[in-house]
């Protein structure tokens, strides 16, 4: 049940910590516990860094290929 939760939790969040924990080998609750410390420490700057890779997270398939299309061939108009 607390796996559930815990879950439910990243999917309401982005998933930044989660994708920052996959991408570095660490547990997702130590970067999140890093970022609250930091946050403390430096009056909330890093909630600007987290709502930037959010909206990458969110965005990335538009802001890494713009240009591409979506169709197969041609007739797929």
């Amino acid at each position: 049940m607390l796996h559930n939760i815990v879950s439910w939790f990243e999917k309401q969040a982005f998933g930044v910590c989660s994708m920052l924990g996959d991408a570095m080998g660490m547990r997702s609750h130590t970067i999140r516990k890093y970022f609250i410390y930091l946050s403390f420490f430096t009056a909330g700057s890093p909630v600007i860094i987290y709502f930037v890779i959010a909206f990458w997270l969110e965005h990335k398939h538009y802001l890494l290929n713009p240009f591409r299309t979506r169709r197969n061939s041609i007739w797929d108009l």
